[in-house]
């Protein structure tokens, strides 16, 4: 049947950075963990961005994810605000690649479409979905719930995933 894959899905966000973390085996998920990690919002940048390195490095260090599945940034009205998330999602890619994980981007639809079967839909819908596939499920934040999303997404497409990084290597 194959052996079980530890996966870290990431949402990045400069404020909050949800992560959750959940095993695959075959077709069967299980949770493991989920959380969020803060940043302070009167800090500078810089301090901002070294707190989710930080705990960030905590989490993988702690939970030891065999692979790692990022949401790709959304580009909105406001300038300074998407670039400071792309900046958050640089951490968020960073972490794990320099802990050796192989890193898999997906677009936000592509995580609904996954999770709850289209690419448009509510974060009520996603969290719902996530609680019906994985019950035993627990999220302190939507942020944390959209991270178990976007690993769940990567459970469903990790193959094609693998085997399109390895053709490339």
């Amino acid at each position: 049947m194959g052996e079980t894959i530890r996966i870290i899905g990431i949402d990045p966000g400069l404020r909050r950075t949800g992560w959750g973390i959940i095993e695959s085996l075959g077709n069967s998920l299980r949770f493991v963990a989920s959380g969020t990690v803060r940043s302070d919002d009167k800090a500078a940048l810089a301090t901002r961005l070294c707190q989710l390195h930080d705990g960030l490095v905590d989490i993988l260090n702690t939970a030891m994810p065999h692979e790692a599945a990022v949401e790709q940034t959304f580009v909105n009205k406001d300038a300074a605000a998407t670039l400071k998330l792309g900046q958050a999602r640089g951490i968020a890619m960073l972490v794990p690649a320099l802990a050796g994980l192989v890193v898999a981007e997906y677009a936000p639809n592509a995580v609904k479409k996954a999770v709850i079967g289209v690419g448009h839909g509510d974060k009520k819908q996603i969290h719902m979905m996530v609680k019906v596939l994985m019950p035993k499920a627990t999220f302190d934040t939507d942020d944390a719930a959209d991270a178990l999303a976007i690993a769940i997404c990567h459970a469903h497409h990790r193959q094609s995933v693998v085997y399109r990084m390895a053709a490339l290597a």
